[in-house]
């Protein structure tokens, strides 16, 4: 896909008016300084960068995802579909539990 070059006035640009404080150790500062430097971009740059790479991370399977009319059934059948038979959980709920024993940790 090509993108055309815009004008100045055509631009979205994303103004910084939210603030994050965050209070961290002396050596957490240096090495995030540390790093900064070798990025070649100001400390607030690089945290910034890095936790937004993070969420980007940490994200997605806990947001959309798509599914066409066919994996969509499939998907309603095993949430609606009763539980597999596990002979580990029939055995674990036949023993006593640690409050039944008199020891608790």
């Amino acid at each position: 896909m090509r993108q055309t070059a815009r004008t100045r006035s055509e631009r979205t640009v994303d103004v910084r008016s939210e603030k994050l404080d965050i209070r961290l150790t002396s050596s957490a500062k240096r090495k995030l300084q540390s790093a900064a430097m070798a990025a070649h971009c100001t400390v607030s740059q690089f945290v910034l960068d890095s936790a937004l790479a993070r969420a980007e991370e940490t994200l997605p399977d806990r947001q959309r995802f798509g599914l066409t009319a066919a994996q969509w059934d499939a998907f309603q059948a095993a949430l609606s579909a009763p539980p597999r038979p596990s002979r580990r959980l029939v055995k674990l709920m036949k023993e006593p539990s640690v409050f039944e024993r008199g020891r608790v940790w």
